[in-house]
C-alpha cells in the first residue's frame, strides 16, 4: 500500500467515525517515516456538550426579506453574535436594476439572481434560512406569524410562527394602482423576476398574434401597440430595451409587420425621468422623439381593459381611449398589507407607509426595524426641539445665546438635524452661525429665544424623503448591520449626538444616506448618468459606464460572469426570441 493511498483511507476513517478515537498522522517526507498519535475520547469521561447552549444565550433576530436591504443587512451583520433567522417567499436576491433587461432577452432571468443560500453559507456564524411568507406581525408577543412557500403537499400544517428578540423588516413594496379600475387584471408589472418574464412571453405573443392570418391591418397594429404607464426610470428604460429588441432583432424576424409597431411611454407629469436633472430629462424626452417612441406627458389613466386604455389629457380635460396589445404599469409602489396590518398595531394607521425614526427603528416599537422600500424615515423637526436646544447651548442660563454658545452645540445639530446642512447649502451660506445674523445680515452678539426661533423657523423646510431604490436600501441594511455589531459597545461608549431632551448620548449616529449617482439606459447603446457634484454624462461613453457599474455591483462572481457572458452573447447573436 502506497503512502498516499494510506493517507486516504486514514482520512476516512477520521471522517466516518467522528465520536471515536481521534488519529493524528505526522508524515516525514524526507525520512519516509509515519507517527501516529491516538487520543481516546470516553462517552463516560466527558459528559455530553449541549449543542444549543450557546445558542439559547444569543438574542433572536429574525429578518423578512431577501431584497436589497435585508440581503445587505445579512452580509454584513456577525451572524456569530446573534440567533439570525431569514424568512421569505422568494429564496433568492435578485439584482432589480436589470430586470427591464430580462424583459427582451438582453440578460437571462438566473443571470442576475444568486440563491439566499449559497450567501449565507458564506457568513461568519450560521444563519438560518426559511422559505416561507409572513402573513402577520405579532408586536404585542414579539413573534410573526408565517406561511410555507412551497408547491410540494406537507405532512400537517404549513403554517408555523417564529419569537424574536428584534425584528428587521425588509419585506419591500408593491405595485401601487392607485385604485385604478382594470389595471390588476389587465396590466403587466415590472416588480419581480416573474414578472419580467411574463412580459418576455407576452411580447413575442403580441408578435406571433399579429402575423396570423385574417387579421385586419387595424387588428395587428392594436397587437403591436405596446404601452409603458409610467415615466420613471423603470418605464423609460423598459421602453428603450423593447425599441431596441425590435430594431436589433424582431425586425429580421417580423419584417411584415414592422411599419405596424408602436411604443406609447404615458406620463402624468410634465416631463419623463423627472427626478433627474433637467437636462437628462430633455435629452431622454430628444431622443425618444428621434428614435419614433412616443411619450405623452400631462396625462392621466382612467381605466384599462384588455383591449383599450383610456386616458386623460390634463390640459384639454378630454378623455380618449387608445387600443393596446400590451400594457405595462410602473408608477410607484405602495405598502403591503401585512406591512399595512403591522402599522395599524403600533398607531401608525393614519399614515401611507411604515414610519422609522432616524435610527430606523420602527415609532412605537422599539424592537422592530423597517429597512428598504416597505418603511420611510421621519426626520425629527428642529422646532420641535428648539427650547431644549436653546436652554442646553444657554449654559449660563443667562436668557440669551452668545455665538460662541451656539458653536458649542452645532455639531450635535447638525449631526441630529441634517436639514441644517441641507438649508445652509440651499441659502449659500458658508458658516452655520450665519443663522443668527440680523435680517438685514449684520452679526449678532447674542440672540434671545423669539430670535433664536425665528434665525431656525425656516430650516424644516429642508427635510427631505429618500427615494425608494436599491441604493437606499442597500445603505440602510449596512448601517443597520453595523449597528447590531457594535450594539454593546455603543452601549458602553456612546457615539451620537447629545440628546437635547434628556441627559447623555444616543448611543448610535443617526443614518444618513450618501447618494453616489443614477443611471437612466435611454437604448441605441445611449444612456445618462447623474453624479456626484452635478456632474451630468450622456451618450455612448455613459452607456459603458454603466457597464461597468452595474457589472462590478454584482452579488457574486457567479453573477458578474453570467451578466457579462449575456451582453457579450446579446452582441454577437443578438437576443433570443424563443418563446419558454
Amino acid at each position: 500500500m502506497t503512502i498516499s493511498s494510506f493517507f486516504i483511507r486514514a482520512s476516512r476513517a477520521f471522517h466516518d467515525h467522528p465520536v471515536g478515537p481521534k488519529l493524528l498522522l505526522l508524515a516525514t517526507v524526507s525520512g519516509g517515516g509515519v507517527v501516529a498519535y491516538a487520543e481516546s475520547q470516553s462517552d463516560v469521561s466527558s459528559p455530553p456538550i449541549d449543542s444549543n447552549q450557546n445558542e439559547v444565550k444569543k438574542k433572536r433576530v429574525v429578518v423578512l426579506g431577501t431584497g436589497w436591504a435585508g440581503t445587505s443587512f445579512l452580509k454584513h451583520v456577525d451572524a456569530s453574535h446573534y440567533d439570525v433567522q431569514l424568512v421569505s417567499p422568494r429564496n433568492y436576491f435578485a439584482f432589480t436594476p436589470l430586470l427591464p433587461s430580462i424583459t427582451c432577452g438582453t440578460v437571462e432571468a438566473r443571470s442576475i439572481v444568486e440563491p439566499v443560500r449559497n450567501m449565507i453559507k458564506k457568513r461568519n456564524g450560521e444563519i438560518k434560512y426559511y422559505e416561507a411568507e409572513c402573513v402577520k406581525i405579532d408586536a404585542a408577543n414579539k413573534n410573526v406569524h408565517l406561511r410555507a412557500n412551497t408547491d410540494n403537499p406537507l405532512i400537517g400544517t404549513p403554517e408555523f410562527s417564529l419569537e424574536y428578540d428584534y425584528l428587521v423588516v425588509a419585506m419591500g413594496a408593491q405595485v401601487n394602482t392607485f385604485d385604478t379600475p382594470g389595471v390588476k387584471e389587465n396590466c403587466h408589472f415590472l416588480k419581480e423576476v416573474e414578472d419580467a418574464q411574463k412580459i418576455r412571453r407576452s411580447v413575442i405573443d403580441c408578435f406571433e398574434t399579429a402575423v396570423l392570418p385574417g387579421l385586419s391591418e387595424e387588428e395587428q397594429r392594436r397587437n403591436l401597440h405596446f404601452v409603458i404607464v409610467g415615466g420613471g426610470p423603470t418605464g423609460v428604460e423598459f421602453a428603450a430595451e423593447l425599441h431596441d429588441y425590435f430594431q436589433e432583432d424582431l425586425v429580421k424576424l417580423y419584417p411584415m409587420v414592422k411599419d405596424l409597431v408602436k411604443i406609447t411611454l404615458i406620463q402624468s407629469g410634465d416631463h419623463i425621468l423627472n427626478m433627474f436633472d433637467e437636462r437628462i430629462s430633455n435629452f431622454a424626452e430628444t431622443k425618444f422623439q428621434r428614435d419614433g417612441i412616443d411619450v405623452q406627458t400631462g396625462c392621466r389613466v382612467v381605466s384599462v381593459s384588455d383591449k383599450e386604455i383610456k386616458v386623460k389629457v390634463k390640459s384639454k380635460g378630454e378623455v380618449c381611449s387608445v387600443p393596446h396589445g400590451m400594457v405595462v404599469w410602473s408608477t410607484g409602489v405602495g405598502t403591503r398589507p401585512v406591512v399595512r396590518d403591522f402599522m395599524e398595531q403600533v398607531g401608525q394607521a393614519n399614515r401611507r407607509v411604515l414610519v422609522t425614526d432616524e435610527w430606523l427603528r420602527v415609532k412605537g416599537c422599539d424592537d422592530v426595524y423597517a429597512i428598504g422600500d416597505c418603511a420611510t424615515i421621519n426626520q425629527r423637526k428642529i422646532m420641535e426641539d428648539i427650547v431644549a436646544i436653546f436652554a442646553a447651548a444657554d449654559k449660563d442660563k443667562s436668557g440669551t445665546l452668545t455665538v460662541a454658545e451656539f458653536r458649542d452645540v452645532v455639531d450635535d445639530i447638525i449631526i441630529r438635524y441634517p436639514q441644517v446642512e441641507h438649508y445652509l447649502q440651499s441659502k449659500h451660506m458658508q458658516d452655520v452661525t450665519d443663522l443668527l445674523k440680523d435680517s438685514k445680515g449684520n452679526d449678532r452678539k447674542e440672540v434671545n429665544i423669539e430670535e433664536f426661533k425665528l434665525a431656525l423657523s425656516l430650516v424644516d423646510s429642508q427635510r427631505k424623503s429618500l427615494p425608494a431604490t436599491a441604493q437606499v436600501a442597500a445603505q440602510q441594511g449596512t448601517y443597520l448591520s453595523n449597528c447590531f455589531n457594535r450594539r454593546k459597545q455603543c452601549e458602553a461608549n456612546p457615539e451620537g449626538p447629545r440628546r437635547f431632551k434628556g441627559s447623555g448620548q444616543h448611543n448610535f449616529l443617526p443614518f444618513r444616506y450618501k447618494h453616489f449617482g443614477q443611471f437612466a439606459p435611454l437604448g441605441g447603446e445611449e444612456a445618462a448618468a447623474e453624479l456626484p457634484g452635478d456632474w451630468v454624462s450622456m451618450g455612448h461613453s455613459t452607456q459603458w459606464l454603466w457597464y461597468s457599474v452595474y457589472a462590478s455591483k454584482q452579488v457574486s462572481w457567479r453573477t458578474r460572469v453570467l451578466v457579462v457572458s449575456d451582453w457579450t452573447r446579446r452582441f454577437i447573436f443578438g437576443r433570443d426570441s424563443s418563446r419558454i
